[in-house]
């Protein structure tokens, strides 16, 4: 166990603030203490000699030793409270008093002060604005809510505490059981990082679960959770699924990439099943905390009704798994054991008449065969098929074969004392041939996510002091942003660029273009001109001979579209065959919560238009930033569909690699976008450039 062990198995917890009250929350956690908890109960309050019939001592230090306190006093004397208790050796706090930074400026300076006090005294504390936390081995239900939970394998925080009262109540009558649970509240010291940390060492702990609102510190949660999700299952329910955090952003990756794609991409890299509503939260945690991990992902469905058979397999199609293909013995098997009528491929329907020895024959022959990696049995209440004894046969099938079986009994009170018999061996059912689906799917999906390999991020030989230099331009500028004029800050970092130059008068222009081989390409420079396009500011196909007038007529076209425009100059660039290339977009967008978001896709005009995009929380390592690649619709482009030469796929991905380390060094770089990135046979070339620096945090970083 970690750091927080004794959190979860105090001997001694003191209520500071208990009373016998009728209503009030102290006597409400005090009264849930006395009914189950294996140790000590503790009152404090001055105001009181006895509590609920247990002796009430007036302070901290009149006490016996305390190993966890509940602190449920006024918010003015929340601080003194924490101070003596510091004082007095207790280190684990549950703070349940509201009052703090959700009420504004006053109480987020208390809130402050809290963290300060904490800090210094080294204190693990839940809360403030908390319900409680509950531990079932122990018998400690230290909230202020109506339920003790069951007993069980399930480790489960939540942001609210609303919706732990609402989930125990379920759970309860599910018969889902926990082993902890901690209503997280403001998480002032303590946060989700740190209970998934905590229950990945508990060997008692087989699933960890989690209602989030938003996760402080995202970095830390992806290392944390990478590492926990070797051996333990994370499912969270995120809710505010926004845009907002887009709203406000300049670049192209900024729009596309919000803050919800951040959470997609940085719990996925984390190795956590994201579940999108609380049923589906505990249809994966039902499935994850009590069966094997599938070895194949091919499904097989037996059955006594057809239709549901088919919206069995209907769910499959729409999972990460497929319909297992039955090896000809196993057909020849199946036929042998059914009658003529039955389907003897997959789905199994033993029909309407099968019995349990028809039914448990053609599951113990599903599971037989190589290629099943794990079974749903869909079954409809007939007279010559007991559910009881059907989850008898189910789970000395999956004993005997050791491949997990999901079960969908269909019907009411009918298969409840079933239901029972076969949750206590570990194996879910569901009245759903979707949601038992949706439970395989989760044992394959974290079975994949165990087993991914992360690298470490490479990192490259680049020229970071001239980078830096670059980027001190931006408090030259008023907007902070760069363009083009900074595609050097590419070079520094070795991504390729095309010979060319900027230039502020028409005559060197026609002297750089007579330098480059061949026609070149004309775009206006300014910061303030987002889409060039859209008003002539780019030529394409320019002769040396022509570049003069061509200088000319771009620039006139930015002055009318923008008066007030700042322009720097036009760039004469060399002229790349975009006939056998693919344009893509390489960016990133800072996130508050995960920091650098790295983006790829479809680029040139079309990139906000299709939005065909790949995102990862940076750094990453090759392989990575290969998936990002590969992910995308367009990826067959890059490979070289209907007949066109393949492009360099290994320059792209060296490109986002490096991008990678650009951004991770400098986090004074808030919005970046390479777009195009034109990936060809040959390699690749970074065309344009556009980012936003933040130079107070330029300030911040190391030279």
């Amino acid at each position: 166990m970690g750091r927080l062990s004794t959190l979860f198995d105090p001997e001694t917890v003191g209520v500071v603030g208990a009373t016998d009250r009728e209503g009030a929350v102290g006597r409400a956690i005090l009264e849930n203490l006395k009914t189950g908890f294996d140790g000590e109960v503790v009152p404090i309050n001055p105001s009181r000699d006895e509590v609920l019939g247990l002796e009430c001592h007036e302070d901290v230090q009149h006490a016996p030793p305390i190993d966890l306190a509940v602190v449920v006093v006024p918010p003015d004397i929340v601080l003194d409270s924490i101070r003596e208790l510091a004082a007095a050796g207790t280190d684990d706090i549950v703070v349940i008093t509201a009052g703090f930074a959700e009420t504004g400026g006053d109480g987020a300076k208390r809130e402050r002060q809290l963290r300060e006090i904490a800090t210094e005294n080294d204190l693990n504390v839940v809360g403030p604005n908390s319900l409680g936390i509950m531990s079932t081995p122990t018998g400690m239900n230290a909230t202020f809510g109506p339920e003790d939970a069951r007993s069980g394998s399930i480790s489960f925080m939540s942001q609210s505490g609303a919706f732990i009262t609402a989930v125990l109540d379920w759970a309860n009558e599910q018969g889902i059981g926990f082993q902890d649970v901690v209503s997280l509240g403001n998480k002032t010291i303590l946060d989700e990082t740190d209970f998934v940390r905590e229950w990945g060492e508990d060997p008692e702990t087989d699933v960890i679960i989690g209602y989030l609102e938003d996760i402080d510190d995202g970095q830390g949660f992806i290392e944390a959770a990478r590492e926990v999700t070797e051996e333990t299952p994370i499912v969270l329910v995120k809710s505010g699924r926004t845009d907002a955090g887009a709203q406000a952003a300049s670049s192209h990756t900024g729009a596309i990439a919000g803050s919800e794609r951040a959470y997609e991409a940085g719990l996925e890299q984390a190795g956590v099943l994201r579940a999108r509503s609380v049923q589906e939260l505990f249809d994966y945690a039902r499935a994850l905390a009590g069966l094997p991990e599938p070895e194949s992902d091919g499904v097989a469905v037996v059955t006594n009704a057809g239709g549901p058979g088919v919206l069995t397999t209907d769910a499959v199609g729409d999972s990460t798994l497929e319909m297992a293909s039955f090896t000809d013995e196993t057909i020849d098997r199946l036929a042998a054991a059914m009658p003529d009528e039955a389907n003897v491929y997959n789905p199994i329907d033993a029909i309407g008449d099968a019995d349990i020895d028809r039914f448990g024959e053609a599951l113990e022959i599903a599971l037989e065969d190589p290629n099943v990696g794990s079974a749903v049995v869909v079954a409809a209440p007939t007279a010559v098929l007991p559910y009881d004894d059907l989850a008898e046969t189910v789970i000395e099938q999956v004993e005997t074969h050791d491949t997990p079986v999901v079960t969908c009994l269909m019907g009411g009170k009918r298969a409840r004392d079933a239901e029972t018999t076969l949750r206590e061996s570990g194996i879910p059912n569901y009245f759903d041939p979707s949601r038992a689906v949706s439970g395989l799917d989760a044992l394959a999906r974290y079975r994949d996510s165990s087993e991914r390999t992360i690298d470490e991020p490479r990192t490259f030989d680049v020229d970071r002091e001239r980078a830096r230099e670059i980027l001190e331009r931006a408090r030259r500028r008023t907007d902070n942003r760069l363009g083009v004029e900074s595609m050097a800050l590419l070079d520094a970092y070795g991504i390729p660029t095309p010979q060319g130059e900027i230039v502020d008068d028409p005559d060197r222009a026609r002297e750089v273009a007579e330098r480059i081989d061949g026609d070149v390409v004309m775009k206006i420079v300014s910061p303030d001109i987002t889409h060039k396009s859209d008003i002539g500011g780019v030529k394409v196909g320019v002769a040396a001979a022509d570049v003069y007038d061509a200088y000319e007529d771009i620039v006139a076209r930015a002055r009318n579209y923008q008066p007030d425009a700042t322009i720097t100059g036009v760039q004469v660039q060399e002229l790349l065959d975009l006939e056998a290339s693919t344009e893509t977009i390489v960016g990133m967008n800072r996130d508050p919560q995960f920091g650098p978001l790295l983006l790829f896709g479809l680029g040139g005009i079309f990139v906000e238009i299709l939005e065909d995009t790949s995102v990862r929380v940076a750094p990453v390592d090759e392989g990575t930033a290969r998936e990002m690649v590969d992910e995308i619709q367009a990826a067959p482009l890059l490979r070289g569909a209907r007949g066109r030469e393949p492009a360099d796929i290994d320059g792209v991905v060296e490109t986002v690699q490096r991008l990678s380390q650009l951004v991770t060094d400098f986090p004074s770089i808030l919005e970046l976008d390479i777009n195009p990135l034109v990936a060809g046979p040959d390699g690749v070339q970074a065309i344009d450039l556009r980012l936003t620096v933040d130079p107070d945090e330029l300030d911040t970083e190391e030279p």
